[in-house]
């Protein structure tokens, strides 16, 4: 089977920090060469992939100064659909804009929604309802006005973490810092019970980092640690007493959640979209609906057994489940 995967060109594949849809691409496509098939990889000049890389930008255009996404997403996706007929089945990472061509290839496209931006972009995932495939990342995630083929829930890299059980005395918040994700409940909810708290994260909304974190970060008891790569998210999620969680919309997935119980970490996240399907309240962590439940539940962190949590995300969430579950999918839209 020869595959093509799409990844987005905002980083490179896999990310160096953030970007979850270019890291979930990047597990994709290692995974499916670990299985045998002749994949592509369609993305960043300087993604690092065991599958034959094809790219026409070089770096991410939120690495690239002066880089115009829309230039860079136009002659990124146009080089694979110009070469489509190479493939017998492309893996769309990458969003709405891909199925533009489907009706004007021969090669089936699987897209997986990592998320609806805004109902707006509906319109287009309706149009092509009929003559493309989607897969969601959770089942909360799903529209009633679409069609699926699949669930498959996005799988980690275990290779990219490690279990401890020994914890150190810090909550820890790891996410994009904008008001979605909800940073500053966290603040609130670690200096409720006077407990330590790490920040880890992108900076993606600026006024709301200088007005609503910034003036509580005092490096001591809220710290703020700047956007972690790898090696340091596996240190942060792995020793934290717990991740905070407190989510103010309905997330698609949530890798962070995965990662941390892979590490044998509780979650402690407020109780909206997939939450309840990646977290076995009072098993791997708590679901709540606001900060003073998150509060009341910190006491009894020390009744979630770290063996549940690491087997929980062994289980359900890594990347060897994704790939064998992605590649049933592939199967069944060729046959």
């Amino acid at each position: 089977m020869k595959l093509a995967v799409l990844s987005p060109v905002a980083w490179r594949t896999p990310p160096r920090k953030y970007g979850p849809w270019e890291q979930v691409a990047a597990n994709v496509a290692e995974g499916m060469v670990a299985k045998g098939l002749d994949v592509t990889l369609f993305a960043t000049g300087d993604s690092i992939t065991n599958a034959t890389l094809q790219a026409v930008c070089p770096k991410g255009y939120e690495e690239t100064p002066d880089a115009d996404a829309k230039v860079f997403e136009a002659l990124h996706i146009s080089h694979l659909m110009e070469c489509s007929k190479k493939f017998d089945i492309i893996h769309n990472h990458f969003d709405f804009l891909p199925l533009t061509y489907s009706r004007l290839i021969s090669a089936p496209i699987l897209t997986t929604i990592h998320g609806f931006s805004s109902s707006k972009i509906l319109d287009i995932y309706k149009k092509y309802n009929s003559t493309t495939h989607y897969s969601s990342i959770s089942l909360a995630d799903r529209s009633p006005e679409l069609n699926y083929i699949a669930n498959v829930y996005n799988g980690i890299n275990t290779d990219d973490f490690t279990y401890c059980e020994q914890k150190e005395d810090y909550l820890l918040y790891f996410g994009r810092i904008h008001p979605d994700k909800g940073a500053h409940d966290a603040i609130n909810i670690a200096k409720k019970g006077g407990h330590k708290l790490i920040i880890a994260g992108l900076i993606q909304d600026k006024p709301y980092f200088e007005e609503r974190i910034k003036p509580f970060i005092n490096q001591d008891d809220i710290q703020y640690v700047g956007n972690a790569g790898p090696a340091y998210r596996d240190e942060l999620l792995g020793k934290a007493r717990a991740l905070l969680h407190p989510i103010h919309f309905d997330e698609p997935f949530g890798l962070s959640v995965a990662e941390a119980m892979y590490c044998g970490t509780p979650v402690v996240a407020y109780r909206r979209g997939s939450m309840s399907e990646l977290i076995l309240h009072g098993e791997t962590g708590f679901l709540v609906d606001n900060e003073d439940e998150a509060f009341s539940v910190l006491n009894d962190l020390n009744s979630i057994s770290s063996v549940a949590c690491h087997q929980r995300a062994k289980e359900k969430f890594t990347k060897r489940i994704m790939v064998e579950n992605y590649l049933k999918v592939y199967q069944k839209i060729l046959n």
